[in-house]
């Protein structure tokens, strides 16, 4: 007969991996179901400079080994399986795994987001071959090359900062006349920007990406220009080896479609003014992290949505 959980967590994140800590300490003997993406968008952050109590500057991948370790240390069981279909039907929710089918009384939806794309078929056409979403991945092949970056966000800023420290130039190109980042980030960047390591092409929007067999060679931007009130195109070719398109990210939810309320792609939770604030719109599947968040969008609210998530689901099974 399969197992009833008390609770399962997927997703392998900040929020994940937190809910789990708290949901562990309560006696809940959660499971945890990691996800393609163990560790989730942060294993890709070089730097984390804001994470409180931590002084020194810290990688993604180290913190996400930590809470890891962290959650292990309660006795979180952790399974390495990705779901691919769920059944939100109470009063036992079911998931079918790659590998397994799982039942539990509630579930905490950890499952973050994944990096949005241009959309261009030649960015589809040269993905590997010089284009890619992730600098600490990828920037190391590019040393003292001409590279891209595509955004004005924080991910974007700090893809073009690290980069710059690798290649001999990076493009920072971005579609409005100013920057989403943190002041603290564009500080820096505007630094790089007088040392001529950055070149900022602002009011721009990239068109084709230019390659051939052996991989990208070019790009080809748009820029907007008003003259007298009238809006120019003016196009403008560059010569790179690299594009790194850091332009936002979605919300990993397409499963959750038709079983739980969602806002274009986000999930809806109560935020009520007292209890069960993660809960979705089915009593017992919560929520937490990326998936409910469009506006903060960071590690540290990810992490907190998590221990709110947690507690809202041992309260539920109290009652």
């Amino acid at each position: 007969m399969e197992k009833i959980n008390k609770v399962i967590i997927i997703g392998a994140g900040p929020a994940g991996y937190t809910a789990s800590i708290y949901a562990a300490r309560a006696n809940l003997k959660p499971i945890l179901i990691t996800g393609n993406m163990i560790g989730g968008q942060l294993v890709n952050t070089n730097e984390i400079e804001n994470w409180p109590g931590e002084e020194k500057k810290i990688t993604g991948l180290d913190l996400m080994l930590r809470m890891k370790n962290h959650s292990e240390k309660f006795k979180t069981k952790i399974i390495v399986d990705e779901i691919k279909s769920v059944n939100f039907t109470p009063p036992i929710f079911s998931l079918l795994g790659y590998k397994n089918k799982y039942s539990s009384k509630t579930i905490i939806i950890a499952t973050g987001a994944s990096p949005k794309y241009l959309g261009l078929e030649s960015e589809k056409k040269f993905f590997g071959k010089g284009v890619s979403s992730c600098a600490t991945c990828d920037g190391f092949f590019f040393k003292n090359e001409i590279v891209a970056v595509i955004g004005g966000g924080n991910t974007a800023v700090e893809e073009a900062l690290y980069l710059s420290k690798i290649a001999q130039k990076v493009y920072l190109i971005h579609r409005r006349n100013y920057f989403t980042a943190e002041k603290i980030l564009v500080e820096r960047m505007l630094k790089k920007v007088y040392e001529k390591k950055i070149i900022l092409y602002k009011n721009c929007v990239i068109q084709e990406i230019l390659g051939n067999k052996l991989g990208v060679k070019g790009i080809i931007i748009k820029k907007l220009l008003s003259k007298n009130n009238i809006f120019i195109a003016k196009i403008i070719n560059l010569k790179v080896k690299g594009v790194f398109v850091a332009i936002g990210h979605t919300p990993n939810t397409s499963i959750f479609k038709d079983q739980i309320n969602m806002n274009n792609q986000y999930i809806e939770i109560k935020r009520g003014k007292h209890e069960f604030f993660t809960q979705t719109s089915t009593p017992g599947i919560f929520a937490a992290g990326d998936v409910i968040d469009h506006v903060y969008k960071q590690a540290i609210t990810a992490a907190a949505s998590g221990c709110m998530a947690a507690l809202d689901v041992d309260r539920y099974l109290n009652q």
